[in-house]
């Protein structure tokens, strides 16, 4: 067990900068130019890795119109499950020249495979490591494929129990795993802000010991932005080119300016977490004369006594600490003192 991955040349978990992912999936609307596109897009939003699909609509399902073959309750309503596969794949061919783009461009690039067939294809590519997506965290086969190939596994959660979730990891351990990261996941398209659960990552993390991050369906950066304060390691969203060019998976995918929006948001998320600190910081130094000290707030004569009418705490801090007031009054002034001086000890004398 691990609370840290790698994968490429980038270490994930705690401590580490959050480990961005821009997911293809059906963006490209069957094109491989607009594959290429949205990769040098998540390159300039500032996305460390690229993650596609491997499937096929055979691989995935059968060809069928028996009503349990037709989709019901989501923005996929209505539609055949062979058919919108068959329009939403990545073709296969493509995935390697999509990987060399990706490399030149300095990120990473990896898939969710979805049967066995795929992780054997994905290994001939030598990808740097797997997603296994929400709908297939009950699928143990697959996860002890891909377990087997020893690299680093990403594994959704949506709709997982914490039993199936426990399954999974631990099918993939004795499977070989030695790397492995959840993302939480709402398996809704596009998801709300209610149907979150946020405080479930912390949660994650501490059951399962590992790096815990977010795949995001929602519009926007709020929510990336609140996983990463509650310790999220890893932020996965879909990127489109325009959601005005209709597809199967546009509705839930986030523009490039907003994925650099996210990007951004996220980064000073990030830095603002910091570390645990208490007193003053650098940038600070110079708000610490607006505390509140002792000062002389009438003219004194020497050998007069210190009261509550002629010394008082108020600002700035160039005078003794507020501590030491009821220690002042009753004393008497070493010499003579003009109001607005800052008391110091060498101007009070007890006797």
């Amino acid at each position: 067990m691990t609370t840290q991955i790698k994968i490429g040349q980038r270490a994930i978990g705690s401590g580490q900068p959050v480990y961005v992912i821009a997911e293809v999936s059906a963006n490209h609307h069957q094109n491989f130019d607009q594959a290429i596109k949205i990769i040098h897009a998540a390159k300039e939003a500032g996305a460390d890795a690229i993650k596609l699909q491997t499937y096929t609509p055979d691989t995935m399902t059968i060809a069928c119109d028996r009503p349990e073959f037709r989709i019901q309750g989501t923005i996929w309503a209505g539609r055949n499950l062979h058919e919108l596969y068959g329009e939403a794949y990545t073709a296969w061919d493509w995935q390697p020249r999509l990987q060399r783009t990706a490399h030149e461009l300095g990120m990473d690039l990896f898939s969710s495979p979805f049967d066995a067939s795929a992780v054997d294809f994905l290994e001939t590519m030598d990808v740097p490591a797997y997603k296994l997506a929400s709908f297939e965290l009950v699928d143990i086969p697959l996860i002890q494929k891909i377990a087997r190939t020893g690299k680093p596994m990403i594994i959704s959660t949506g709709m997982g129990t914490i039993e199936e979730i426990e399954e999974a990891v631990t099918t993939a351990r004795q499977a070989g795993a030695n790397q492995i990261a959840l993302l939480k996941c709402t398996s809704a398209y596009p998801a709300t802000a209610e149907e979150m659960n946020l405080r479930t990552i912390p949660e994650l993390s501490h059951r399962f010991d590992v790096p815990v991050g977010l795949s995001d369906h929602t519009l926007g950066v709020a929510v990336p932005v609140a996983a990463v304060a509650l310790g999220a390691c890893i932020v996965e969203k879909h990127l489109t080119l325009s959601r005005s060019h209709p597809g199967p998976d546009s509705a839930f995918s986030l523009e490039p300016h907003e994925f650099k929006n996210l990007v951004d948001a996220v980064r000073e998320a990030e830095k603002a977490l910091g570390e645990v600190h208490f007193g003053f910081s650098a940038k600070e130094a110079s708000s610490r004369i607006f505390r509140r000290s002792i000062f002389v707030v009438q003219d004194i004569k020497r050998g007069e006594t210190f009261t509550a009418e002629n010394v008082r705490v108020i600002r700035p801090g160039h005078g003794l600490h507020t501590r030491h007031l009821n220690e002042v009054l009753g004393c008497r002034a070493a010499r003579d003192i003009e109001r607005g001086t800052p008391l110091s000890w060498d101007l009070v004398t007890r006797s």
